[in-house]
């Protein structure tokens, strides 16, 4: 399940002991993920978001803001994010608040480049002012990159840009993060500013619309059929914690006297097994889910919007560099889901020690439960 010679947990954890982190989008599936990670590590955490956007939520159900300063702003409005962040001085900010899905991207394409780009500069114009911060990583997504259809992985050196309104909005993200890393923070003594792509993450605790999993665990739950678009795409699948790991490997490095060497563009995808068919997860998670499986329906309708049909990571840079790599086979991630999915839909398990748990399962370490941080840590 597990490859424990991989990334070092015990170094990441001792490395954010203590740390002032602000995480934005904290109310977000891999948001709340992250949260609870790094309060489980020490750290003290602030988190900046929207509500919840879904129901239910992660963020309810792990009841994330025992663990977490939760403070609520739009980052598209610069006066508004101020006020929610005054007196605030991170070691770190990850910067994960953002419009993350393709389809309602066609519905609402200003909404989404509003979120997407301009606040992302709203959030780094913020961060510039900060004497105190020692690394930024911004999380865009493995959409970023230009899509040729390629039956190859991109690097972090492919021509970054997008077909659909995501797509091009989180390759825009990208150029925002680069020009303010080149304006702002090549100094000696600035901050240190990374970005991040991931694959097609997965795990318990998503419930967004329009996405696979989430789709088939509410029609498990409703006892109807689930309709499967596009079963023939080619993405590259991940448990959330595999990406996360990688954020926050990279996330130490950057606070530390190295730095500046991690400055840039990392992408954090599985090995090449795990670039599998939309069909091949689905199957894969009835097969799991066992009694109950909804019917699944395979191919999408006229009026579905156009969605690569093939794309793949590249995480060598990651893999020789930093020393991280994916630790979970897909069986086993996708066990972790459906395990997850099981104990909410039971109703009776306690879904913030459950996840905590599978945090510590995933590092192979201490999986019991601290007590809620302290209020209010990044402010001075």
């Amino acid at each position: 399940m597990r490859d424990r010679a991989a990334t070092d947990f015990t170094a990441i954890a001792e490395a954010f002991r203590g740390r002032r982190v602000l995480v934005t989008g904290h109310t977000g599936f891999k948001g709340g993920w992250l949260s609870l990670w790094l309060s489980q590590m020490g750290a003290h955490v602030t988190g900046v978001s929207l509500p919840p956007a879904a129901e239910p939520s992660l963020f309810e159900s792990a009841r994330i803001a025992q663990f977490v300063d939760h403070r609520i702003a739009d980052i598209r409005k610069p006066e508004e994010f101020a006020e929610a962040t005054q007196g605030c001085q991170p070691d770190l900010l990850i910067h994960m608040a953002a419009q993350s899905l393709v389809r309602p991207s066609y519905d609402d394409p200003a909404g989404t480049f509003a979120t997407n780009v301009t606040g992302t500069a709203v959030v780094l114009d913020w961060a510039r002012r900060l004497p105190m911060l020692k690394g930024i990583v911004v999380v865009t997504s493995d959409k970023c990159y230009e899509n040729h259809e390629w039956a190859w992985p991109y690097r972090e050196n492919d021509q970054i840009g997008g077909a659909d309104p995501y797509s091009a909005s989180k390759g825009c993200a990208e150029i925002v993060a680069g020009a303010f890393r080149r304006s702002y923070f090549s100094e000696p003594g600035s901050a240190h500013v990374a970005t991040v792509r991931a694959g097609n993450v997965f795990g318990g605790g998503d419930w967004a619309t329009d996405r696979l999993i989430p789709d088939i665990i509410r029609a498990a739950m409703a006892g109807r059929s689930v309709r499967i678009r596009n079963p023939a795409s080619v993405r590259p699948w991940q448990h959330v914690l595999e990406p996360l790991s990688g954020y926050l490997l990279l996330g130490s490095l950057l606070m530390s006297a190295r730095g500046g060497e991690f400055a840039g563009a990392w992408n954090f995808g599985p090995p090449a097994d795990a670039f599998l068919r939309v069909d091949d997860i689905a199957r894969g998670l009835l097969a799991q889910w066992g009694d109950g499986r909804p019917q699944i329906e395979l191919g999408a309708s006229a009026c579905d919007p156009h969605e690569a049909g093939m794309l793949t990571l590249d995480s060598s840079k990651a893999r020789q560099r930093l020393g991280w790599r994916p630790r979970l086979s897909t069986d086993a991630a996708i066990a972790m889901t459906a395990d997850w999915y099981r104990a909410f839909a039971g109703g009776d398990a306690d879904m913030q020690a459950f996840t905590r748990a599978q945090i510590g399962e995933y590092v192979g370490g201490e999986t019991s439960i601290p007590q809620p941080a302290e209020k209010m840590p990044l402010c001075v």
